[in-house]
Order: structure tokens, then C-alpha cells, then sequence
């Protein structure tokens, strides 16, 4: 037990890193089913043969960032320093035990300046295609959410400004269809924006990084953030993903990551969706395309002891609305957002029994809205009571988020270090790249 080993630290050995790398490493399977050659062609217009100094291999660069991504290293300065050491990331590297590691700084030009946006767009998909050939992608069923990254921006350090209202993808069609009810009523187009400051508001600006928003997570925690909406199938691959500030919220960015999914992918026959997307538009354009929207049930959005706007019944033959007390609400108008008002007698109002439950109006009035196509909603809660609802909806823990969780626990997503919208896209596509990469490999 008291015998000493002797030091072998400057002891002479002729060995290779093939036979020091082991046999089951993830790193070898990764090797095993995808050709880091073809990033050669990827690039190859974005280097010069004939002018400057001689180039970090662009193999090297993109693999140096999978490294960082696939182990979840927090930095590319650290991910540098771990090769150095791991006998695993040289041979990955296709590096000998004393071949000379590139500096951090020129893997980080690379992509801060020289690689375009479109180059890791091309790169997800590559991964992606990989996973599709191979059969391991299971598109019949998506499931889209959003999580929060937290930026690297203090939140002490701040402006006020005015900014406009985020613009809603389906704006267009949606007056068209107002002014259509509106004049079926008899009542005239609505009329353009025009007043100074009706379509801005103020908001919080961080002067560390101005493209972040604040985030208010919970009660209490208040943070700057950028949000990731990203969709993924059966299998927990990711399918496409879009970076925005922290204080955009859901609904607003579900075309952009519904419609680049739905473009790759033509088996779709069911979109799954928090109750953030339960909105007449979601649902209406996804039921338009043929296809299921699965919902969770969503809280009646009324005061504690009203009535619920279920108990409001719409009367389709006469265009009106039943009270609880078999009063009549009748048309009013349709307003910018696409509600259709109706407004009770204030005289029935006043001297009704449930008034207290009812409205609060001084004027003894009732208002009840019903969007214009509030009859999507409807369908959505036919397939949300249905047992295949149910079943898609009930993967959700086992798809989305854990997607969610595994990124933030395992590769390092639940806080970024970069700064500006365009590069945190870029490195969430990496990062989500990387995830895909893992599983196409310990799955083949």
C-alpha cells in the first residue's frame, strides 16, 4: 500500500491516437455516418486561393464549433482549450498529439464575419437531409413551442424608446374580411392608421445588445432574452427553428417557423401547439392546409364569479347573442382586431338579477365579442376532445421539451455569450444542428 509509482511523465512511447481513442466514443460514431468533406464545397466561395495568407482548413473551423455545441462548451476560447487536452477532439480533428490547435480568434472571425447567414441555414439542413434519408425523421406530426435564452445583456443598463407594433403576417387579409362583415352590416370600412403614435408604444431597450427584449419570466424575474421558436417531429429531431427579442411573443412568429417546416416537409397531417398559439389565425391557417391543429385547453379569460363567455350563446340565424337571463345582445360592429361587438339594451342590464355577474359598466351595458373566425377555435376543440388529440398532444413533454431541456442541460443553450440577432439565429442553428448530429449518430 506505501509503494510509490515511479514518474512516467517524460517517458518516451511510440503510439498512435487512433489506438488512444476509444472504440464506442461518440465522436467515432459521428465520424462513422456523415462525410465532413462535403463542408469543403459549402464554402468553398467564401475563400480565395490566390491572394493572403494561407487559411484555417474549413473542416477544421465548422468542426471546432460541433465540438462546442456537442458537449455543450461554453465558449469557443474553452472549446479551444479542451482540445488541446482530449486525445478524443484531435483525432476528431484528424490532428497528432503535438499538431498546433488554431486560435479561438480565427475560428470566431469565421463565423462572426467571413461565413454568411445562409452557410448555417445550409448546414442544419445538411444534417437535417442526413436524418430524412436514413428514415429517421417522423414529420406526420410537429410540434412547435418557444423557449427563452437569457442574452448577455444587464438589465440595469437600459433606454426607453417607441417602437412599432410588430406587423401580423395576416394583417391584409384580416381587413379585408372586416370590411366585408362591416359592410354586410351595413356599417363602412374601417379606415387606415393615421394619428401620430397609435401604432407605437414605448419599450425597453438594453444598450449592451439593443436586439434582445425584456423578458418578464414569471411574477417576480425580469430578464433581457432573445426567444427560439423551433419545431421538431415524433423523433425529438429539430425541423427548423427562428431566433426574435425576448418580448415577442408566440403567435406572432408561428407562420415563419409553421411555413418553413410545412415547405420541407409535405406528410404533415398534425401541428401541436401551446396554448400561446390558440388563436383564430393559427387555427384557420392550419386547418386550411388540411391539416390538424392540436391545442390544450385554455382558461376562460373572465373575471372570478362572472359568467363565462361560453354562456353567451351566439345565435347564427339571427346574428345576436343569448344572455344567461334570454336577453338579446345585438350587433353593434367589427372592430380593427376582428371581433364582432354585441351590446345589450342597458335598460334590461339594469334591472337583471345576474348584473353583478355579468358587467361592471356604469352604463349597464354588456359587450360580448366574437372573432370572425372564431368557428376555427371551434374545430379545434373538436380535435382537442378526440382521442388522436389527445394522444399528439400528450407527446409534447416527450418531444418539444424535452428538446428544450436537453439543450439548455446539455449543450449550453440557457444563456448565450453572443450578441445581436443575426449571430444567436446562427448559433442556435449550430447548436440544434449539433443535436441532430448526436442522435442521427447514436441512431444509425
Amino acid at each position: 500500500m506505501l509503494k510509490r509509482s515511479r514518474d512516467m511523465r517524460e517517458e518516451i512511447k511510440i503510439v498512435d491516437i487512433e489506438s488512444l481513442m476509444p472504440k464506442k466514443h461518440l465522436l467515432r460514431e459521428i465520424d462513422s455516418v456523415i462525410d465532413f468533406n462535403e463542408i469543403y464545397e459549402m464554402t468553398e466561395e467564401y475563400y480565395s486561393e490566390d491572394n493572403g495568407r494561407p487559411c484555417c482548413d474549413p473542416v477544421i473551423v465548422v468542426k471546432i464549433a460541433f465540438l462546442q455545441h456537442l458537449f455543450g462548451i461554453r465558449s469557443l476560447r474553452q472549446t479551444i482549450k479542451e482540445v488541446e487536452t482530449n486525445i478524443a477532439y484531435r483525432w476528431f480533428l484528424h490532428f497528432n498529439l503535438d499538431t498546433p490547435i488554431p486560435h479561438f480568434a480565427t475560428i470566431s472571425y469565421a463565423f462572426a464575419t467571413r461565413f454568411p447567414d445562409k452557410l448555417f441555414e445550409e448546414i442544419f439542413s445538411w444534417i437535417l437531409e442526413k436524418a430524412v434519408e436514413k428514415r429517421m425523421v417522423d414529420a406526420k406530426a410537429v410540434f412547435i413551442d418557444a423557449t427563452h435564452i437569457k442574452a448577455n445583456a444587464n438589465k440595469k443598463k437600459h433606454r426607453k424608446e417607441q417602437a412599432e407594433f410588430t406587423a401580423r403576417v395576416y394583417e391584409q387579409k384580416l381587413r379585408q374580411e372586416i370590411n366585408a362583415d362591416r359592410e354586410a352590416h351595413g356599417k363602412k370600412p374601417l379606415k387606415e392608421k393615421r394619428e401620430k403614435g397609435e401604432n407605437t408604444k414605448e419599450v425597453t431597450v438594453s444598450t449592451t445588445d439593443p436586439d434582445c427584449g425584456l423578458f418578464h419570466k414569471g411574477e417576480h424575474k425580469v430578464e433581457f432574452a432573445y426567444t427560439t421558436h423551433t419545431a421538431c417531429d415524433k423523433n425529438n429531431f429539430v425541423l427548423g427553428a427562428k431566433v426574435t427579442a425576448g418580448n415577442v411573443h408566440d403567435s406572432l412568429v408561428f407562420d415563419a417557423v409553421y411555413d418553413e417546416v410545412n415547405i420541407k416537409f409535405e406528410e404533415i397531417e398534425a401541428v401541436a401547439v401551446d396554448a400561446g398559439y390558440k388563436t383564430p389565425w393559427i387555427c384557420k391557417k392550419v386547418i386550411d392546409d388540411g391539416k390538424e391543429i392540436i391545442t390544450p385547453y385554455k382558461r376562460p379569460m373572465t373575471k372570478k364569479g362572472f359568467f363565462h363567455s361560453y354562456e353567451f350563446v351566439y345565435d347564427e340565424y339571427y346574428d345576436c347573442v343569448i344572455c344567461p337571463n334570454n336577453k338579446v345582445l345585438k350587433y353593434s360592429t367589427t372592430n380593427r382586431d376582428g371581433y364582432k361587438e354585441f351590446k345589450s339594451n342597458p335598460k334590461d342590464c339594469e334591472k337583471c338579477q345576474y348584473r353583478d355577474k355579468c358587467t361592471n359598466s356604469e352604463i349597464h351595458q354588456k359587450i360580448v365579442t366574437k372573432h370572425i373566425w372564431s368557428d376555427y377555435i371551434d374545430l379545434a376543440e373538436d380535435i382537442r376532445h378526440s382521442e388522436r388529440g389527445k394522444e399528439i398532444y400528450s407527446l409534447r413533454s416527450q418531444t418539444i421539451e424535452r428538446v428544450f431541456a436537453d439543450a439548455k442541460e446539455k449543450h449550453a443553450m440557457r444563456y448565450t455569450f453572443i450578441k445581436s440577432l443575426p449571430r444567436v439565429q446562427n448559433w442556435v442553428r449550430l447548436k440544434f444542428a449539433a443535436m441532430n448530429l448526436k442522435k442521427l449518430a447514436m441512431w444509425a
